[in-house]
């Protein structure tokens, strides 16, 4: 047998995304050249990798066998490099961390530093809601979360970083009268997709409130909903630390009502009994040592009161 490691990363790019075009896209590679490589790790086998049914292509289950075992080989191939680098003195690897669609406004500003400190450690960043980045990290897909919900039903270590506080936030011109949360009732109420904390949290507050949604919005993205907001369309509860600009805006307001706002903590979490490289651990330990500063450097902002 006389399979390469780049034929197994094809491999398991196809089986991530079940698609040769995909994958194509995502190893900077053409069409052609993928399912050439496929082709020739497949030649190697009596059994078939993948299958194709009406149009759409299925890695089969002696496919997803070879799959596993793939990751495997990748994994300890890395493993080699880290070695060889450990013993010329440097640090360095891949690092994947799966962010919460907030948590993107966060993230940047624990990392930057690490990487001119680190220039050999490679970072890749994962922005979602929070089920999918939940799941990534429960299937080892992700070696890091960014979340502000802490998952109840998995075994995660934690590394605690700055408050995230969600107000309610409308246009100041709106003619109706928000001084209680049943005042909700009247206006159009945005929410996010499902899935989202976000979602789940205005969602919970409601629910506690005893408020009937009568008129609502669903919006894909955080984005989407400000400028819903900024358009005087209806109310959102959304985290203040997407939500910076809005502090300097005549045209929106921060509504404080009874139980407002929701505060919880940013995390940094990855599951226990993981097997750190050294790369995981250079950056655990940067973050542990300068969160404090990092926090106060740029999110003094968020912290303060409105």
């Amino acid at each position: 047998m006389n399979f390469t490691l780049h034929q197994l990363k094809v491999l398991l790019k196809i089986a991530e995304h079940q698609s040769i075009t995909k994958a194509s896209e995502e190893l900077y590679l053409t069409q052609p050249a993928v399912s050439l490589q496929l082709k020739k790790l497949q030649d190697q086998f009596e059994l078939p990798l993948t299958e194709v049914i009406g149009r759409q292509l299925y890695i089969t289950n002696f496919g997803k066998e070879i799959v596993e075992r793939s990751k495997k080989i990748l994994e300890e191939a890395e493993g080699i490099k880290y070695t060889v680098d450990q013993y010329k003195g440097l640090v360095s690897g891949s690092i994947k961390i799966s962010v919460v669609s907030t948590g993107k406004y966060v993230i940047p500003y624990y990392l930057k530093d690490f990487m001119d400190k680190y220039p050999s450690v490679e970072i890749k960043i994962d922005v979602s809601n929070k089920v999918k980045v939940i799941e990534g990290l429960a299937n080892n897909e992700s070696d890091f979360s960014l979340v502000s919900v802490l998952p109840p039903d998995l075994k995660v270590n934690t590394v605690e970083l700055i408050e995230n506080r969600l107000f309610l936030i409308g246009s100041s011109f709106s003619n109706v009268k928000i001084r209680r949360p049943k005042d909700l009732e009247k206006v159009t109420l945005l929410f996010r997709e499902e899935g989202s904390a976000t979602r789940n949290a205005m969602q919970d507050y409601l629910k506690e409130n005893n408020v009937n949604v009568k008129k609502s919005m669903e919006l894909v993205s955080n984005e989407a909903v400000k400028q819903a907001i900024n358009a005087g369309i209806g109310f959102s509860i959304v985290p203040l630390i997407g939500s910076k600009l809005f502090l300097e805006s005549e045209s929106v307001k921060f509504y404080h009502l009874k139980g407002l706002p929701i505060e919880s903590k940013w995390h940094i979490i990855y599951n226990r009994g993981k097997k750190l490289t050294p790369a995981h651990q250079a950056l655990l330990d940067y973050i542990e040592e300068h969160k404090e500063e990092i926090g106060q450097k740029y999110f003094s902002w968020a912290l303060k009161e409105i």
